[in-house]
């Protein structure tokens, strides 16, 4: 009787035995590349959808990492510009104001006056530069001075008593203008602040205000006719 171990057939059962074996070794062959192939699609979907997750989700990181760098650029710039301002205005705001910064301007009322008309003389003070600065603008600091030709007829200071002193802050392009006073038309001293003045040649002739605060002057006087 033939089984699986004792083969009966014409063949000498070696011949059976290398039958067999050779179709063993083509069946597990043939399993052995079934289970690579099924085993090689599955890899090969599982890292084929890898790379396409993975990329998507480093594109998106780098995407983030990108606009945020560039989101915060501006930013950092914006900030250094507005860090970089208020630095250098902090450094001259509230300092004293410059002579450079300060443009001191006469004032008057009129080019002309009528024999019995008292010209009106003031200042303005305008702050030409960037940043706010301070100035005592006191009545103690503030000098009109009233010439002719070479020779000074009249000092708002000759006789001034009970100057004050007060500190103001101009801003940046602002002009302040101080409150006028009437000149009398008369010469002034030191020695006759308590007498009587001798008033000044009219008839058409001309005369400049110029003016000061402190060490600041004006660059240049306003002129004005008496008559």
């Amino acid at each position: 009787m033939s089984s699986f171990r004792h083969p009966v057939g014409p063949e000498k059962p070696v011949v059976y035995w290398r039958r067999r074996a050779t179709v063993l070794g083509a069946l597990v062959i043939i399993v052995v590349v079934v289970v690579l192939i099924v085993v090689g699609r599955g890899s090969g979907a599982t890292s084929a959808a890898a790379p396409t997750s993975s990329p998507s989700a480093s594109s998106q990181s780098s995407q983030s990492s990108q606009s945020s760098p560039s989101a915060s650029t501006p930013a950092g710039s914006a900030t250094r510009t507005a860090t970089a301002k208020p630095s250098q205005a902090s450094a001259a705001d509230g300092s004293t104001c410059s002579k450079d910064q300060v443009v001191l301007t006469p004032v008057l009322d009129k080019e002309a006056y009528g024999p019995t008309e008292d010209p009106k003389i003031a200042m303005s003070i305008k702050n030409s530069g960037t940043n706010s600065c301070h100035l005592d603008l006191g009545s103690s600091q503030q000098v009109l001075t009233i010439s002719s030709g070479e020779e000074q007829y009249w000092s708002s200071k000759d006789c001034q008593t009970g100057g004050t002193n007060q500190d103001v802050t101009i801003k940046a392009g602002q002009t302040l203008t101080t409150p006028s006073i009437a000149w009398d038309r008369t010469r002034s001293s030191t020695s006759t602040c308590d007498s009587s003045r001798p008033s000044v040649t009219a008839g058409g002739a001309s005369y400049h205000l110029q003016v000061a605060v402190g060490n600041l002057e004006s660059k240049s006087s306003v002129q004005f006719i008496l008559q």
